[in-house]
């Protein structure tokens, strides 16, 4: 009878190792693919952002001891906007803007068929629509405003043989947030007017 019985503890203590196994297993392919999961574009482009403007800072912060002068706020500060349209990467002035426009009126159509309003307006005015608004603005365009300021960092390093983050934090999202908030609203105007307009149409 005892044999019998250790034969059943022993079937049964195998028989849970084995769960054991494919239970750590299950978790540790589970555990792979949620990493996978979480390693997205943006939170790429986020962490070189990060990184590049981290490096840069030294520099800057050594440049400012030395002139007494922060660079955002100094006489060179729109000279050398001016330098980067004529400098490498000069087509990022248009391509960018023309992406953020593009992004800007899918979203304003979008606003227009949800009866949100139009985008600037509905900041300033609706204070219930304000956080929708600008979450769905960032999720939007923060690859694009990420991709702006890279750029930005790399134009200035291959122009100035310097890098200064704040101006990059500054042109970057301007570059992006101008025409996109703009295109968005009057995208959602033009829509609205239209529908309106088929739907006199329409009743007459």
């Amino acid at each position: 009878m005892a044999t019998i019985t250790d034969g059943y503890d022993e079937l049964a203590g195998v028989s849970e190792r084995k769960k054991a196994g494919k239970s750590a297993e299950a978790l540790k392919s589970g555990g792979i693919s949620d990493m996978k999961i979480s390693v997205s574009r943006s939170s790429v482009l986020t962490t070189l952002v990060i990184a590049a403007l981290l490096v840069a800072t030294p520099l800057a912060v050594w440049e400012f001891i030395q002139t007494g002068k922060l660079y955002v706020f100094s006489h060179r500060l729109i000279p050398d906007m001016i330098a980067r349209l004529h400098g490498p990467g000069r087509l990022r002035f248009i391509l960018q803007p023309t992406v953020a426009t593009i992004l800007g009126i899918r979203d304003g159509a979008k606003d227009a068929r949800a009866g949100n309003p139009p985008f600037l307006w509905g900041l300033v005015f609706h204070r219930h629509k304000r956080s929708g608004l600008m979450r769905s603005a960032l999720l939007s365009v923060r690859d694009l405003v990420a991709v702006a300021i890279l750029l930005d960092v790399i134009t200035q390093f291959l122009i100035f043989r310097m890098v200064h983050p704040g101006a990059a934090l500054l042109l970057g999202p301007v570059l992006i947030a101008t025409p996109y908030a703009t295109s968005r609203a009057l995208a959602n105007r033009i829509v609205d007017w239209r529908a309106h307009h088929e739907f006199r149409e329409v009743a007459d």
